[in-house]
């Protein structure tokens, strides 16, 4: 194997596949990236067996090729090279010799016959979607995914395609975003996958190069391809990435979302969340709640806590409904808020026992349990 290939490319690449791999790997090669050469590119693919990803990279390739390499250790080593050309030279016994301007480096590695591959996929159930939207829509339900460990079925987000439509929910079991679009599925196409929390944050992290990406999935594992479109980054056609997904079956999230509206007040997505933020900051963990009141024309934001004080806001809003109070979790109200980018949001509550919604006139809903008042 041998090739030269740009430094800033190579050390974007390694970027790119760093994620995946823990700082427990199980086996010493789930701690490489495997390097192959061929024709006008080299791949760089790691896994930790649930995760995996392949990206393509712009290379002068002299001679193809693989090797697997420490990816923490080549990653930093790349970074730190003095010069934008890299000379990449592999031999019979793993030793790759790198070599930029005045810099030499030759790593041990292991061959690439111990290192697991990453599936491939038939088209199993396969969808085009536009990287742009999913970004949003991950957006708008990942942070309500649940990181108890004991409640694995909630760790992810659930996908479902069917009913003409994908949707989009995560919970945590006190709070609950949902959030769908228009799109034709097939009869033989309908399915559901839970996607793990890692490969959430992964997807989130990696979309957004391109206009598209392709998902194929079924009850064991899903693979995206997302495109990139930008030749500047040195990332070529597309990044590959495998995982496989939560099994199980997610609870009935329908039975959450309230029926009946019962008062429903329009309010300013970014003063309602400066407002809300500004009140959360005299909480502490024993009193984590800001009330909320509405009275006629007005909707008035407190918190206190016996350890800093108190604090209240006050927002003008159209309301003629009865008086009510309810307290929510700061936090439950501020990131679906965050997350949005409507400038309007809508108020749903009925007392303060029931749950609270925010919704936007399109297709998403965020439930939140209310805190008892005391």
């Amino acid at each position: 194997m041998k090739f030269k290939i740009n430094r800033d490319h190579f050390a974007n690449g390694l970027s790119q596949v760093l994620n995946v791999v823990g700082s427990k790997a199980t086996m010493p090669i789930l701690s490489n990236v495997l390097i192959e050469a061929e024709k006008d590119q080299i791949f760089l693919t790691t896994t930790n067996l649930d995760l995996g990803i392949r990206c393509q990279i712009k290379a002068d390739v002299k001679e193809t090729g693989s090797v697997t390499l420490p990816v923490k250790r080549l990653a930093g080593i790349v970074r730190e090279l003095p010069n934008v050309d890299v000379s990449v030279d592999g031999s019979a016994n793993h030793q790759v010799k790198l070599t930029s301007g005045g810099s030499n480096f030759k790593i041990m590695g292991i061959g690439k016959e111990d290192f697991p591959p990453l599936p491939e996929f038939g088209d199993e159930k396969s969808y085009t979607l536009e990287q742009s939207e999913l970004t949003e829509m991950l957006k708008s339900v990942a942070y309500a995914q649940s990181n108890d460990e004991t409640r694995y079925i909630l760790n992810g987000v659930y996908f479902s395609f069917g009913e003409g439509k994908l949707t989009l929910v995560a919970t945590d079991g006190r709070r609950l975003a949902h959030i769908s679009k228009e799109m034709e599925v097939p009869a033989d196409s309908a399915g559901a996958i839970i996607l793990p929390a890692k490969t959430v944050s992964e997807l989130l992290r990696l979309l957004d190069k391109g206009e598209k990406l392709k998902i194929n999935f079924n009850e064991r594992r899903a693979a995206f391809q997302i495109a990139s479109d930008n030749d500047d980054s040195g990332l070529v056609d597309n990044i590959y990435l495998y995982s496989k997904v939560v099994e199980g079956n997610y609870p009935n999230y329908q039975q959450v979302i309230p029926k009946e509206t019962h008062q429903r007040i329009k309010l300013e997505r970014e003063l309602l969340l400066q407002c809300v933020h500004r009140a959360a900051l005299v909480c502490s963990e024993k009193a984590n709640s800001v009330k909320m009141k509405l009275t006629n024309n007005l909707l008035e934001i407190t918190a206190q806590s016996p350890d800093f004080g108190e604090a209240h806001e006050s927002m003008a809003i159209d309301y003629t409904g009865p008086d009510l109070q309810v307290a929510f979790n700061p936090q439950f109200v501020i990131d679906p808020l965050r997350a949005l980018k409507k400038d309007e949001v809508f108020l749903e509550v009925k007392d303060d026992v029931s749950p609270g919604v925010i919704k936007t006139l399109e297709s998403f809903i965020c439930v939140v349990m209310p805190v008892r008042l005391s």
